[in-house]
């Protein structure tokens, strides 16, 4: 031995020799001193934990006993002068000093034998201080599994796996189930059903509280994998970027004007916690995921009445640096631009679909999806929606809670946020509360006390990784817009009844487009939120195709952007058929309305929600405050009224005898 290093040496000189560590070989299961003392435990004082306080003053009056036998002194100390002669170690046996004992237990009034002083012995040795607790102490609980019949047990096993994807039942449907599995394997040999009390205790025994709880919390712990959880291990923004979908437990106005729950799909890098990217929408289709793909690639703009820390030239972010690479960042708000190298999805028909498919493929992204039914796979996204509802959804008005048991009462009633003013909100609240919010995902190693945020993860890796702006254009981002086939005529096109039209569209007035596949249609891109513009791919240029931008004809009549719900609103109250010019100017004339202030009282509540929601739409342009003008006074004399004269009954059997 040299200090902590024990060098092995073969008696026939064969071997090398070798130096270990004096730790791992005395941890080595085969290592032994051979002629030492039988070593003991360390007593696990944990076990004893709600057990009364007399039978752990006996458990700790035989250790006293035990440990004399074993060490052959007390284990208190009170024989100083050494050992007794009948318990020294040198003089005596294992066999003799437990006889020893037994006499002198025996003496004291304790009536006992030499083998149960070797039975506590041997169970001190064993489990420690809890071996010696009185076994009619202990907390038991009987098991009836190992007393039922054995196909009784697989038949409520496989009742209570019936349960993972099925709807919350009962414990008596479980105990009929199992019945009915009993009849249909073993028929006439099929065993009787234990007595009802008997199966309700196997159910419990068999199965968790989930069973017959949440039906969410039982699918996903039956989605869990069998084995550890393991760490990916990514070192650069944008490596491993994940994509999911689910609906927000907040109530807002949809589109339509009516009350509902809109749909949250985000995008978070792995590596950094960084939502690159996240919309609501009414229903998720293809188009929103590409959207929201073109999103995370651009630079999220600051918007008119955010306060100047949340620009990335205030934040931690290394905003110079990145400006000289990127100048699209000079007016950017503190959200990192990540372009996703790999992005992981489920088997959503979303994600999977052609669209975004050929969206990843465009920007040169992996697309990974996931396992069926496996939210394993994506445990990053899962988490941040559960974040989104604790920390943003339950502060807006018109929370509805997880599920209907958590639900208020006449929710839809309270005061209810658009979905594109719940969208702006959502937007600075991921830049202001969740980017500078520090994650407990992203501590430091060294320090793991320090939780860094995603901005300061992000300017820590970007300086390893570096930073390589995606060549995003303006006819890139149309390209994710989604699409519809029109023709092009003289006076324009036309898009849920609004004319478009430009100079730029002269060479291909009344001409087809040349897909035969869509009756040589054109094909328009638009946005749904802004009505302003529409673009035509010009398919008969020669070479790669080009846009062509066409603008609303009323446009110069409503500058500002309004959507769809604001037109159809208006379309709807003037009757059949009207004209764009008079829908313009109501739409104009509703939102002057409600530029005014305070409600008038010729404005309804359904036409301050129109205006309202149009209104998140547009860019705020300062418009002047104007009051109606009085109303002149009237100085006509009233006028005696004209003769009525009554319509004359219909009768259709005179009608009938009328000659014509």
């Amino acid at each position: 031995m040299s200090g902590t290093l024990v060098v092995l040496a073969d008696e026939s000189l064969q071997a090398p020799e070798r130096a270990v560590r004096l730790s791992d070989l005395q941890s080595d299961p085969d290592f032994t001193v051979l002629g030492a003392a039988t070593s003991t435990r360390v007593p696990a004082t944990t076990r004893l934990e709600g057990l009364a306080k007399e039978v752990v003053q006996q458990a700790r009056w035989w250790e006293q006993h035990v440990l004399e036998v074993i060490r052959g002194t007390a284990a208190d100390g009170s024989t100083s002068a050494g050992p007794k002669p009948q318990y020294d170690l040198a003089l005596t046996t294992m066999v003799a000093r437990e006889r020893a004992k037994a006499d002198e237990l025996t003496a004291s009034g304790f009536l006992t034998s030499a083998s149960t002083v070797r039975r506590q012995r041997q169970r001190y040795e064993a489990q420690g201080l809890a071996g010696l607790v009185d076994g009619r102490h202990q907390a038991r609980r009987p098991s009836t599994v190992s007393r039922a019949d054995q196909k009784v047990i697989a038949a409520l096993r496989a009742a209570i796996d019936e349960t993972v994807d099925a709807s919350t039942r009962t414990v008596s449907y479980l105990i009929w189930r199992a019945g009915q599995l009993l009849v249909q394997e073993h028929g006439d040999q099929a065993p009787p059903m234990p007595a009802r009390a008997t199966c309700y205790r196997l159910v419990e025994q068999l199965s968790d509280q989930h069973t017959t709880g949440s039906a969410r919390t039982r699918r996903s712990l039956a989605g869990q994998p069998d084995r550890p959880f393991s760490q990916l291990p990514v070192d650069a923004p944008g490596e491993v970027v994940q994509i999911d979908t689910t609906p927000l437990d907040v109530l807002v106005l949809l589109p339509n004007g009516i009350v509902g729950r809109v749909e949250l799909t985000g995008m978070i890098d792995v590596a950094t916690r960084t939502v690159t990217a996240a919309v609501l929408t009414p229903t998720t289709k293809a188009v929103d995921a590409s959207v929201l793909l073109a999103r995370s690639v651009t630079p999220e703009p600051m918007r008119p009445g955010w306060v100047d820390a949340l620009r990335m030239a205030y934040s931690v972010l290394p905003h110079r640096r990145l400006l000289a690479v990127d100048e699209r960042l000079e007016h950017a708000a503190a959200r990192p631009v990540i372009i996703p190298d790999t992005i992981v999805c489920d088997q959503g028909k979303v994600f999977i679909s052609n669209n975004f498919r050929s969206s990843c493929r465009f920007l040169g992204i992996s697309f990974q999806p996931t396992h069926p039914g496996f939210g394993a796979n994506k445990p990053h996204v899962e988490r941040l929606f559960s974040s989104v509802g604790t920390l943003f959804a339950q502060f807006v008005s018109g929370f509805v809670g997880r599920s209907a048991e958590h639900r208020g009462f006449r929710v839809d009633q309270q005061p209810l946020w658009t979905m594109l003013e719940l969208q702006a909100l959502l937007d600075e609240w991921l830049i202001a509360g969740w980017q500078n919010r520090p994650h407990d995902g992203l501590r430091d190693p060294q320090a793991p006390g320090r939780a860094f945020t995603p901005n300061e993860k992000y300017a820590a890796l970007v300086e390893a990784a570096g930073y390589v702006p995606v060549a995003m254009t303006a006819d890139d981002y149309i390209e994710l817009l989604p699409a519809t086939w029109r023709r092009i005529s003289a006076g324009g096109l036309k898009i849920n009844n609004r004319t478009y039209d430009s100079a730029v569209l002269n060479p291909i007035r009344r001409q087809p487009s040349g897909i035969t596949g869509r009756r040589d249609l054109w094909e328009i891109h638009y946005d749904p939120y802004d009505v302003a513009h529409v673009w035509v791919r010009d398919h008969q240029t020669s070479g790669s195709s080009r846009w062509l931008q066409a603008t609303w004809k009323h446009l110069a009549r409503a500058p500002i952007p309004f959507g769809e719900l604001a037109w159809n609103h208006v379309r709807a109250g003037l009757g059949p058929k009207p004209d764009e010019t008079a829908v313009a100017a109501a739409v104009q004339r509703l939102l002057a309305k409600a530029n005014y202030g305070p409600p008038q009282p010729g404005l309804s509540a359904r036409d301050r929600r129109v205006a309202a929601r149009t209104a998140v739409t547009s860019e705020n342009r300062p418009v002047p405050r104007q009051q109606p003008p009085d109303p002149e006074p009237d100085t006509h004399e009233p006028q005696p009224g004209g003769k009525v004269i009554p319509l004359r009954v219909f009768d259709p059997a005179e009608e009938a005898r009328r000659p014509w």
